[in-house]
């Protein structure tokens, strides 16, 4: 038997992992309130929910990220389980919704397929604002289509669901990094030019000239931004097709009053994405000294090569875009929404003796059939402490069921504001109820 004594647990044994945290009372109302804002756009622009697992295989995105990307090569929190299955914590939703279309056979459904999701994702980088190793993200996608259309409209559900939210000062940054058959051309072009400064590169760009060229003009080091402006641009390679594709997608946000600016450097840096390319900036965010700091809130663009990349025979043209909702709640600009859990109460409810919080659940239920939502202390006994919580509820009714009240089957339906009072059979408490609930109205 072990005499060894086991180890005195302290606070930051069992605090919350770095970058990962409890969210709580007006903060998680901010984040539900979101949530259904944003699932009402996209229910009522055609798109239906899908909720993929928060593990999936690790294939999923080390198959699809592409090697040179953070998220594939430092960021992802993978593990190996007893049985010997190697899983990731999805660092992103795309993969897994193009995993999830290809499994469940969607192909077989009406094209395209529109499909909104919600939920937690991870990424082991270092924290700081707006960027944490657990965040939430809201995310559109749309599969089966090559249409510019659907780039564009992507593109509207997102901007509508952020300036519901009060982000309503907003510049969609955009770009085309053109298809497999152009792109192979620019990346030859950008990789030659680089060479030429190889040595006036950072460490990181130096890596990314031999792994993900493309990678190179999403830095933002100082000592690189010469260079990348004058480096050849995406736009510039583009062959017909994809000029056509790009210039009715601007000619769409046009036509929507969508503000945006053509970014030339944009390329999102996953080998995923084809075509258009897109970021949503939020230009009134503010950092954490203080300080006006516009902030990518959103993101996204067209992944026509995803579906061959996970395994599929054919080719799965499709576009799709998250966003940030942990930047959207901490944005000066936003404006909480109340969710439709969210209900203040209507009736405090005070119970005083054993026989009346044996018959409580009763009342409590008659109310709740009734949408009737309360306010109340059955672990407490004191009337006068009950009161006292009552007035400060802002409850416009309180309900007293007393030792009498429950001999009786009564309960005291008191107005919280005219101090009056009256007594009601519980027979009658329906009846009452629906009284009630007109008059509150």
């Amino acid at each position: 038997m072990s005499t060894e004594k086991p180890k005195k647990i302290s606070a930051e044994d069992i605090a919350s992992p770095k970058g990962m945290r409890d969210i709580q009372d007006s903060e998680y109302y901010a984040y539900q309130g979101f949530f259904e804002k944003a699932a009402e756009v996209a229910t009522y622009y055609g798109f239906r929910p899908i909720e993929t697992p928060i593990l999936e295989r690790e294939a999923v995105f080390t198959s699809s990220l592409g090697v040179g990307t953070d998220i594939r090569d430092k960021e992802m929190y993978s593990l190996k389980t007893k049985g010997g299955d190697h899983l990731a914590m999805r660092p992103e939703g795309t993969a897994a919704v193009m995993r999830a279309y290809i499994e469940q056979g969607m192909q077989a459904l009406p094209q395209p397929v529109m499909l909104y999701y919600y939920g937690p994702f991870f990424r082991h980088e270092n924290p700081q604002r707006g960027r944490l190793r657990e965040f939430r993200q809201f995310g559109f996608e749309i599969l089966g289509t090559p249409k510019s259309i659907a780039d564009a409209l992507i593109i509207r559900t997102m901007t509508l669901s952020l300036e519901e939210a009060g982000i309503k000062n907003i510049s969609v940054e955009v770009n085309s990094i053109g298809d497999k058959e152009c792109r192979s051309g620019y990346i030859k072009d950008l990789t030659n030019y680089y060479k030429k400064h190889v040595e006036e590169l950072c460490p990181h760009c130096k890596e990314r000239l031999k792994t993900n060229p493309l990678r190179l003009l999403d830095c933002k080091d100082k000592r690189c931004q010469d260079l990348k402006a004058g480096s050849p641009t995406p736009i510039e390679a583009l062959c017909n097709d994809c000029r056509h594709h790009f210039k009715e997608v601007i000619e769409y946000l046009e036509e929507m009053g969508i503000p945006y600016r053509i970014n030339n450097n944009l390329v999102r840096g996953l080998d995923y994405y084809t075509r258009t390319v897109f970021e949503i900036i939020d230009l009134d965010y503010v950092n954490a000294e203080g300080m006006n700091e516009p902030m990518t809130v959103a993101s996204g663009g067209r992944y026509d090569l995803l579906a061959r990349a996970l395994g599929s025979k054919k080719d799965v043209p499709a576009v799709g875009g998250g966003i940030g909702v942990d930047r959207v709640i901490m944005s000066p600009s936003h404006k909480p929404l109340n969710p439709r859990i969210l209900k203040k109460p209507k009736v405090y409810f005070i119970q005083l003796g054993n026989e009346a919080k044996l018959k409580s659940f009763g009342i409590i239920e008659t109310l709740r059939k009734a949408h009737i939502p309360i306010a109340q202390s059955l672990s407490k006994d004191g009337l006068g402490q009950q009161l006292a919580i009552a007035e400060r509820s802002g409850a416009p009714y309180t309900i007293i069921f007393g030792q009498k009240e429950a001999l009786d089957n009564t309960i005291i339906a008191r107005n919280m504001e005219t101090r009056s009072q009256e007594t009601v059979k519980l027979a009658d408490l329906p009846d009452f109820v629906k009284h009630l609930k007109d008059e509150l109205r």
